[in-house]
């Protein structure tokens, strides 16, 4: 991965007597493997694929000091990182010539690291896409079982909605039924008078 040019005008910078040191195991860790990149993290230059893998601690006169920031993790025997804990790990380089000696460790320690984080993306990855899945067809599933719900309701609601229709059409048709036989009974039947006859007075006498 070529140079940054953030981290270059870092170094123009930079003034310690370790300079050329430090400079010159940057140039091994970049040169180690192409995915490797670095910026500028927490005032100092730092190795970076998919996370942070080291950092430069710019203080140090004594030898170029390069924090792991995960050194415990990193798979595989890497001698030269030393330190204890669960996490971070050092690499202490005094001069140009042992860098130069420690290139082999410097590339080993560069490609694992950048192999085990491909894989735990890829992993990653695929842990979230199978999870994707399976909420789609959970959430297609509660879909399609509250559709049917929601058919069977409306299904139910017509039928109680005829059933309620035909009740008020049957008792409607019962009223008025009755109300008709009702007026009829009140109908007064006209009165037949039957016609007198008139005696004659003289036929009496």
């Amino acid at each position: 991965m070529p140079k940054s040019k953030e981290v270059d005008a870092w170094f123009v910078r930079y003034e310690n007597p370790m300079k050329p040191v430090v400079q010159r195991v940057r140039a091994l860790v970049l040169g180690a493997d192409k995915r490797m990149a670095e910026c500028i993290k927490w005032q100092a230059p730092t190795f970076t694929y998919l996370g942070n893998l080291a950092s430069f601690f710019p203080k140090s006169k004594q030898h170029a000091a390069l924090m792991f920031h995960e050194g415990a993790r990193i798979p595989g025997k890497h001698p030269r990182l030393v330190g204890g804990g669960g996490t971070s790990r050092m690499l202490k380089i005094a001069s140009v010539a042992e860098a130069n000696a420690a290139k082999s460790d410097i590339v080993a320690i560069v490609r694992a690291w950048c192999d085990w984080r491909e894989a735990s993306g890829k992993a990653s990855g695929a842990a979230k896409q199978s999870g994707t899945k399976k909420t789609g067809t959970k959430k297609s599933a509660a879909k399609k079982s509250a559709a049917k719900k929601s058919g069977t309701k409306k299904s139910g609601t017509k039928k109680s909605g005829t059933k309620k229709s035909g009740t008020k059409n049957s008792a409607a048709k019962r009223f008025t039924a009755k109300k008709s036989a009702a007026k009829k009974s009140t109908v007064k039947k006209p009165v037949v008078r039957k016609a007198v006859k008139k005696t004659s007075v003289r036929n009496r006498r």
